[in-house]
């Protein structure tokens, strides 16, 4: 940790403006963008000091939208999906808004119910040259996709990969009126087979 410069104290927590809620170092907040039509910034506390004018700042490490990242959001990247850059900045604590929840990404596809505060991160995300680590994460389907925790997928019976419905030449409504499937790959006439109801696993499952 760096040391505090003179002048200035190290905080233990911080009291967000307007609200009952306080935040500490570690914590994930929602920080105010400069444009107001843009959402909020997603950070993880770092560090929070005052200055002797009793000022507070708090040294953040940002999360970054995959919007907002050199390749651009891409077909696999959930809609509450974040990086965790290696950008660091300093701000004013004025300008966190509140907390939120970054889960690990397994820990996100087990949640019942996804909050408007509820992000979750699988890759860490080199700002200045675009890279991640991982570099590679397991793929599915005839497509070769990573898993999108947003969309529905179907697993085979037989060789218990997952596929999109789509894919599958499958509506999502048949998708999930399906009791069990079996891929074109697996299936001795090179048709997929369906029966009465869809599967939901503790893997790919469906999300509003």
């Amino acid at each position: 940790m760096a040391k505090t410069k003179p002048g200035k104290k190290d905080l233990d927590s911080y009291s967000i403006k307007s609200t009952n809620k306080v935040v500490r170092v570690g914590d994930t907040v929602l920080m105010r963008p400069s444009d107001s039509d843009k959402p909020p910034y997603v950070a993880r506390i770092d560090k929070i000091e005052a200055d002797h004018r009793n000022n507070v700042k708090v040294r953040v490490r940002w999360y970054y939208r995959p919007e907002e990242s050199i390749g651009g959001r891409r077909q696999f990247h959930g809609a509450k999906e974040l990086f965790l850059s290696d950008h660091y900045d300093v701000q004013s604590a004025h300008t966190i808004e509140g907390t939120c929840t970054v889960h690990t990404f397994k820990n996100y596809t087990k949640l019942e119910n996804v909050g408007a505060d509820d992000y979750f991160c699988r890759f860490e995300y080199k700002a200045s040259t675009g890279g991640f680590t991982p570099d590679r994460v397991a793929v599915y389907c005839k497509c070769e996709m990573p898993y999108n925790p947003d969309d529905l997928m179907v697993q085979c019976e037989e060789c218990k990969d997952w596929f999109h419905p789509s894919c599958m030449n499958m509506t999502i409504e048949q998708a999930k009126k399906l009791d069990n499937f079996v891929c074109a790959d697996c299936s001795p006439d090179n048709d997929p087979k369906r029966a009465n109801s869809y599967h939901d696993s503790t893997g790919p499952k469906v999300r509003d």
